[in-house]
C-alpha cells in the first residue's frame, strides 16, 4: 500500500458532527415522549372523575338529593348511616370502590359546590391547590 492513499473510516471532525446531530434530535424528541405518561395521568383523572360524577348523579335520581360532604364519596360505596333517609340504594352500591387519582390522592368532594350542584376535583401532580401544567387542579366544572 502507499502512503498516499487515503485510510478508510471517520475523522474526529466527521464523529463530532453526527454526534451533535443525534444530540439536537434527542433534544427534540425526548421532551415530547417524556410527559405522554404525565398527560396520560390527567386524562385518566378525568375519566374517573366523569365516572364518580355519573355516579353521583345516579344516587341523586334514586334518593332525591346528593351525599353531604362528611358522607363524602364513601356513600356511593356502602350505604351512609345518618343523613337523609334513602328512598333507594343499590345492593351492591353505585362503584364498588373510590379510586384514588392517577398521583395516588384522593378525590375531593364537596357539597353543595361552589362550581356545579357538587365539585369533584383532583390537586394534579403536585397534591396541593393551584398549579400550572400538570400540577394544576382537575374539576369536573372544567370536563366538557
Amino acid at each position: 500500500m502507499k502512503k498516499t492513499e487515503r485510510e478508510k473510516g471517520f475523522t474526529l471532525i466527521e464523529l463530532m458532527v453526527v454526534i451533535v446531530i443525534l444530540g439536537v434530535l434527542a433534544g427534540l424528541i425526548v421532551p415530547r415522549l417524556t410527559d405522554k405518561p404525565e398527560r396520560a395521568r390527567v386524562v385518566k383523572a378525568k375519566m374517573q372523575i366523569e365516572n364518580i360524577s355519573m355516579a353521583l348523579k345516579q344516587f341523586k335520581l334514586d334518593n332525591g338529593f346528593y351525599p353531604s360532604t362528611e358522607q363524602g364519596l364513601q356513600a356511593l360505596v356502602s350505604k351512609p348511616s345518618g343523613g337523609q333517609e334513602l328512598k333507594y340504594y343499590p345492593e351492591k352500591g353505585y362503584i364498588s370502590q373510590i379510586p384514588k387519582d392517577p398521583w395516588g390522592n384522593e378525590y375531593i368532594y364537596i357539597y353543595p359546590g361552589e362550581h356545579e350542584d357538587f365539585d369533584l376535583l383532583s390537586l394534579g401532580a403536585d397534591g396541593k391547590e393551584g398549579g400550572d401544567g400538570f400540577d394544576e387542579d382537575i374539576g369536573n366544572w372544567e370536563i366538557q
